[in-house]
């Protein structure tokens, strides 16, 4: 197959504050020459098509995200705490068989913190 994916990529206001909020979250780093316009977080070098992109537009973000991210974490509670104090918000949580809370980034992007 000659297709493989290359990164995942998010609207943003700012894309450099999107990027360091997820830089921050996943212990990666912001690339080289990020500006609000546009900007990535270094892809894991064990995952290909792990890096994340971001790119200004003028719009609100006006509903539920299609796609995102499910994280895995052993320590649910510090993570959650630490997610938030980085600008997380928390929208809900879920025990149902796999404990998992819903919180949307600074953006407003969900995403699922999973509890292992």
């Amino acid at each position: 197959m000659s297709i493989s994916v290359f990164a995942v990529t998010f609207d943003a206001h700012d894309a450099r504050a999107a990027a360091a909020f997820w830089a921050e979250a996943l212990g990666r780093t912001v690339d080289t020459g990020a500006d609000e316009t546009r900007a990535t977080v270094a892809a894991d070098p064990a995952v290909p098509g792990s890096r994340i992109g971001f790119r200004q537009v003028p719009e609100d973000k006006t509903v539920k995200n299609r796609m995102h991210f499910d994280l895995v974490t052993d320590d649910f509670d510090a993570e959650v705490a630490r997610l938030t104090g980085l600008g997380a918000t928390k929208r809900d949580e879920v025990d149902a068989g796999i404990h998992y809370a819903t919180l949307a980034d600074p953006e407003g992007n969900e995403f699922d913190l999973i509890a292992r």
